[in-house]
């Protein structure tokens, strides 16, 4: 049995890969979000850790789901109880489900 080895650090094209955004998303959520905060080298690349992946994604979570785009009220919405967002997600991805399954009864009916 193989164990998956975690990384320290991922380039911004491997963090583009891993969050499905952009490098100008990312560089401007840099911007806005202080724990955002990737690690650079002396050419200006960025590292970042697991744990600034996971931050973009609940960024893009806030934003893309429960469609809160203004900066200060996702930062708000970070800021909040992360057990309470973490119910909406999971409320939010059953009801995407229970969507889904009943526009394939509607479309076999």
């Amino acid at each position: 049995m193989q164990t998956e080895i975690t990384r320290e650090y991922y380039s911004l094209k491997e963090a583009m890969a891993m969050t499905g955004l952009p490098s100008s998303t990312l560089r401007y959520w840099e911007s806005q979000f202080p724990k955002l905060n990737p690690r650079k080298d002396g050419h200006g690349n960025r590292y970042y850790t697991l744990a600034h992946i996971e931050l973009i994604q609940r960024i893009k979570y806030i934003r893309d789901e429960l469609k809160i785009t203004r900066i200060d009220a996702i930062r708000r919405e970070l800021a909040g109880d992360t057990k309470n967002s973490d119910v909406r997600q999971r409320a939010a991805a059953i009801l995407e489900r229970v969507r889904s399954e009943l526009a394939d009864i509607r479309a076999n009916i």
